[in-house]
This record gives C-alpha cells, structure tokens and sequence, in this order.
C-alpha cells in the first residue's frame, strides 16, 4: 500500500507540475471495412438422409468494401503542447460486401457490430496530429455471418486536423489481427470529426 500511495502522489505531483489538461470529447464518422486475405469460401450441403449431409458444393466470394459508421466518447489528457494520450470507448460496425462469383447465387453484405477500447498516442505539430495505439473490440452482434472469434485485438494509424479549439477531423486506418473467419480479419478505414469540451479549471 505505501508503494502505491507514493506512486499515485507521484504522478499527482508530475500531472500538476507538467501542467496536464483533460477533455472530454465525441467522436462519430465513417466506416469503409471489409475483410482481408481475398476470396471468401463457403461450403454448402445437401441432406441425404436422417443421419448426415454431402458435401454437394463450395460458393466462392469476392470480398468489397462497404460504408458503416462509428460512434464513441474519447478523453483527451494532454500532458504537453506535443503529446497527449487519448483512451476511447465506441461502437462500431464493420463487415463487408461479398460479390458471389457463383451463378444464380445472391451476393450479401455481412455486418459485425463491435463494442470496443483504444489507447491512443497523439503527438501534435501545430494543429495537425499523429496518432496510433492499440485496440480491443467486443463483438456484440453479427449479420449474414458467423464470426469464429468473440473478440478483436487490433492497431490503429491516423492523422487529425484541429479545425478550431474544439473541432476537428481524423482519418484511421485499423487492423485486426484475430481471424473471424479461416484467415481473413478485420481491415477498417476510418473518416469522421471529433469535438471535445472545455472544462474548468
């Protein structure tokens, strides 16, 4: 217990002599995912009786990008003019366009629906800022297709632009690194705007 009262005295004493600043904020904008590693492959199957199924054939898919959107708060704890860390918690849905290449077989869009976390450096040269960090995302619901994992662990890149004191525009792009489904994973790009409040000191 006393290492971890002298610890956080020690980290009240450095956050008050740097000066930190923090700010709340929103986030919401585009999403533009689809999934990695080309074609996707579905088997399909034909029941022969009460006690099995054949194999009756494989439905192969090109895999798009598709639009979606996101939506989460941020904390922005600027600890100098240069740099600040920036957790976050959203939503996002991500997924894909797939194109069958199979004749008289429909093509689909599969939506994954994620609640997720991010840890974000931002390192600032005037108004515009670099960002990167890593990712959690808990899937929370699925359409048109069955994801192998329950959760995504992931990494993100961008740029900002501080348009005024409060507003601003950032583009992303974001990786996952579990599969969802065989070898094909998360791929995201991101573009929105972000607005944080002024608290009082």
């Amino acid at each position: 217990m006393t290492k971890l009262s002298s610890l956080f005295i020690l980290l009240i004493s450095t956050a008050s002599f740097a000066q930190v600043t923090f700010n709340p904020g929103i986030r919401a904008g585009a999403n533009f995912p689809h999934l990695s590693e080309g074609p996707i492959k579905e088997y399909w199957y034909n029941m022969v009786d009460n006690f099995g199924y054949n194999d009756s054939g494989i439905n192969e898919y090109d895999v798009k990008t598709k639009v979606d959107f996101y939506l989460g708060f941020q904390a922005n704890i600027r600890f100098s003019k240069f740099y600040a860390l920036q957790p976050e918690i959203y939503y996002t849905r991500q997924g894909a366009q797939l194109d069958s290449k199979a004749p008289g077989v429909s093509s689909k869009t599969i939506t994954l629906s994620y609640i997720g976390s991010a840890v974000v450096n931002k390192f600032y040269i005037e108004k515009f800022n670099i960002h990167f960090g890593p990712t959690l995302e808990l899937l929370t619901d699925s359409k048109n297709f069955k994801s192998v994992s329950d959760a995504d662990l992931g990494f993100l890149l961008g740029a900002g632009y501080d348009i005024t004191k409060n507003i601003g525009v950032e583009a992303r792009i974001k990786k996952g690194f579990v599969n969802v489904y065989n070898s094909h994973t998360n791929v995201t790009f991101q573009t929105g705007f972000y607005y944080t409040f002024n608290l009082k000191k």
